[in-house]
């Protein structure tokens, strides 16, 4: 099995976190990541927001946020687990997670979906 790439948090960017949860389905799981304090399988993420997501496309959206240096993952026997990195972006970045984080939640209370063409 190939090694899984985890960025040092020198190396972490924000333009790659702010691409990273640019998706509603990545930000959705970088939420839960975050606010569980615990890791968590792919698998628990297989239905977001009442739509089943593919394993190929889950695989994907786990690779951009680990890549973006957001979550770490752990292979387990078959499973890989997932958890969240934000005591270390917080060291680099001071304030950038909870700002995206409350700024979704700002969002999802609002009911705002994606931006419509005028």
């Amino acid at each position: 099995m190939r090694p899984l790439l985890h960025p040092s948090v020198e190396d972490v960017r924000v333009e790659a976190i702010l691409h990273a949860l640019s998706d509603p389905a990545r930000v959705a799981i970088f939420i839960q990541i975050a606010g569980s304090g615990s890791a968590a399988n792919c698998a628990a993420f297989a239905t977001i927001a009442e739509r089943t997501i593919p394993k190929s496309t889950l695989s994907q959206h786990f690779k951009v946020l680990r890549e973006a240096g957001l979550i770490r993952s752990e292979r387990q026997g078959v499973e890989m687990q997932n958890s969240s990195r934000c005591s270390e972006i917080e060291s680099r970045f001071p304030g950038l997670i909870p700002a995206i984080i409350n700024a979704h939640k700002v969002q999802s209370a609002a009911g705002a979906g994606p931006p419509r063409d005028a």
